[in-house]
C-alpha cells in the first residue's frame, strides 16, 4: 500500500473477470489534514492508486498504469460523511497487461468511473 493505513478492504469478491471490493477510507489519515482542513476530500489520485492496488492483488502481479481514459469524478468522496465505498472492477487481460473498467460508489451515488490500462512490471 503506497499510503499506509489510507484504506481498509472489508470485503473482496472475485468471479471470473469481475471483482467487487468494499473498502473504508481512514478519515484520520494525514492526507486529509491538507486536502482540505475542515472539509476533507479524497484525492482523485488516491482513488486511482486504490484501483491499481486492488487490481494488483486480484491478478497477483505488480502493475504500472500506462494510461487512463474516460475518467469521470462524479461526486466528492468525503471520508467523514461517506468513508465506505464499493468498487466494481471489470478486468480484462491484454497482450501487455490488463485493462480495468471501474465504477466507484458510496450509498446510491456514483462517485467515479474510469478505464485504466496497466503494464505488468
Amino acid at each position: 500500500m503506497l499510503l499506509k493505513d489510507f484504506y481498509t478492504i472489508t470485503q473482496l469478491t472475485v468471479k471470473d473477470h469481475l471483482a467487487t471490493a468494499h473498502i473504508t477510507i481512514n478519515k484520520n489519515h494525514e492526507v486529509f489534514k491538507g486536502h482540505f482542513p475542515g472539509n476533507p476530500v479524497t484525492p482523485g489520485v488516491c482513488m486511482m492508486q486504490i484501483i491499481k492496488e486492488l487490481t494488483e492483488q486480484i491478478v497477483d502481479k505488480k502493475l504500472f498504469m500506462e494510461s487512463a481514459s474516460n475518467v469521470k469524478f462524479m461526486a466528492i468522496i468525503n471520508p467523514e460523511k461517506t468513508p465506505d465505498l464499493v468498487l466494481e472492477l471489470d478486468i480484462a487481460q491484454t497482450d501487455t497487461g490488463y485493462k480495468v473498467k471501474n465504477t466507484t460508489m458510496f450509498e446510491d451515488t456514483m462517485a467515479l468511473k474510469l478505464t485504466n490500462n496497466y503494464l505488468v512490471i
